[in-house]
């Protein structure tokens, strides 16, 4: 099985806890924030999930990507819309068929009500990661992938997300947390992470 979309064991969960069942659970922060770890373990929590990573739809453009970079062209800005709409209909063809999504990918800025509004699921769940830049740093240095560069520093990336993000869902400072327990505080807060309104149809 490739690794566009994760079907994960069934994991250890707290039997009385309520599922969201049939849903949308966006995780989304700056680079480097613990998306990936958190929705794959979050999607390991629950008795019946899918793990959609966003940034697969970018990496399957063979030729003629346009990297996101401070300032983009419209080019650029049009391939991220393409993949936002590809994992949201993505998400919602799981969804209708009985699974909770976990979508993770960067969604910042106007960009995170754009992509509410593309998911037809509800519920429909968006969790902000927002660990402190220091924390995000270091992480970045201790992973064996780079995030960052072509224009981006954590410092600007911070800044667009807590300055021009809004603030739907629920948004975690997980700085100094275990991603078991960023994982029990995002089952124990659901319901300050779902988004009302903008329904199927």
């Amino acid at each position: 099985m490739d690794d566009d979309v994760v079907m994960p064991e069934r994991g250890e969960r707290d039997a009385d806890r309520d599922e969201p069942g049939p849903a949308v659970v966006l995780i989304t922060g700056v680079m480097a924030s613990g998306k990936s770890t958190v929705a794959q373990a979050l999607a390991e929590r629950l008795s019946r999930a899918v793990h959609v990573r966003g940034d697969v739809f970018r990496r399957m453009v063979v030729s003629g990507r346009a990297e996101m970079v401070p300032g983009a062209y419209e080019e650029a800005v049009a391939q991220l819309r393409l993949r936002y709409r590809l994992s949201a209909m993505t998400a919602d063809a799981y969804a209708g068929e009985g699974w909770t999504a976990v979508v993770q990918d960067v969604v910042l800025g106007e960009e995170l009500a754009a992509y509410v509004e593309l998911v037809r699921t509800r519920p429909l769940y968006v969790v902000v990661l927002a660990p402190d830049p220091r924390a995000v740093a270091a992480r970045e240095a201790g992973r064996g992938k780079n995030g960052y560069g072509a224009g981006w520093t954590v410092e600007a990336l911070d800044r667009v997300l807590r300055e021009e993000t809004p603030r739907i869902g629920l948004w975690l400072d997980t700085t100094g947390q275990s991603v078991g327990q960023t994982v029990d505080m995002v089952l124990a807060e659901l319901g300050r992470a779902r988004v009302v309104g903008a329904a199927e149809g």
